[in-house]
């Protein structure tokens, strides 16, 4: 029997669980999957001593960046963003991989439009840190908003957050938790009156489908696109990389 499994706090959200064991399930894979919920990143070496048999965990919320300097190894994209959501384990070396990138890239593109050339990444958490890895591959200049401004990073408040960027920003990202089940009655602090149909709205979270923050772009005419794709493609990706040779 192969062990893998999900570190994050809360996981009440998580997809990863159902969707690996329906995997193994289906491919008559002898694994099985398990969520890890901890409280705090030090437990984490705690974990790993006590399921010593597992290959593969997948990070989440609120842990991307936390949990590299745990790591032994990184990938080139782990050391660009400092996050991480995918670990190998193999022989005792946690080797740290960020799928979030790709995930977001391919499911982006999908609706992604010429007069989408300037984005708004709201959050400044792991997953805004491969957000934003994407749009500079991308040549998409990008305002970070969140709740507290820093000035030397380039990052601005919701304050700060003018009707004129956010009317000529046409792509709109939340990297942030604001709408999760079972919060569904949050979204993030802006000015949806300031959306058209020009407007891309890209929504990290996946549950609910349409969170509050897609349902105000789409009633605006924007285009909307929630995480689940990006959660699929990296969960695949995932695989791949505790497969590997």
């Amino acid at each position: 029997m192969r062990y893998f499994g999900l570190i994050g706090y809360p996981l009440s959200h998580s997809f990863s669980k159902a969707y690996f064991n329906h995997k193994f399930e289906q491919e008559g894979i002898p694994a099985l999957y398990e969520n890890y919920p901890i409280p705090s990143i030090e437990e984490f070496p705690v974990l790993l001593r006590q399921h010593p048999s597992i290959e593969g965990i997948n990070v989440t919320i609120p842990y991307k960046e936390a949990v590299v300097p745990y790591l032994h190894s990184i990938s080139d994209v782990v050391r660009k963003t400092g996050a991480c959501n995918c670990i190998r384990i193999r022989n005792g070396q946690l080797e740290g991989f960020n799928t979030d990138v790709l995930g977001f890239e391919k499911s982006l593109l999908k609706s992604l439009q010429p007069m989408h050339d300037r984005a708004l990444v709201l959050g400044t958490g792991g997953a805004s840190k491969a957000v934003q890895f994407v749009l500079d591959k991308l040549h998409i200049p990008y305002t970070v908003i969140s709740r507290r401004k820093d000035p030397a990073a380039g990052i601005i408040s919701y304050d700060e957050l003018t009707a004129e960027l956010q009317q000529s920003a046409h792509l709109w990202i939340n990297t942030t938790p604001l709408g999760m089940h079972p919060d569904t009655d949050s979204c993030p602090p802006v000015d949806y009156e300031q959306l058209g149909p020009d407007h891309y709205l890209y929504d990290l979270v996946y549950n609910p489908s349409e969170t509050l923050f897609l349902k105000k772009g789409k009633e605006r005419g924007a285009i909307t696109e929630n995480g689940h794709d990006m959660l699929l493609i990296q969960a695949e990706e995932g695989w791949k990389i505790w497969n590997a040779d």
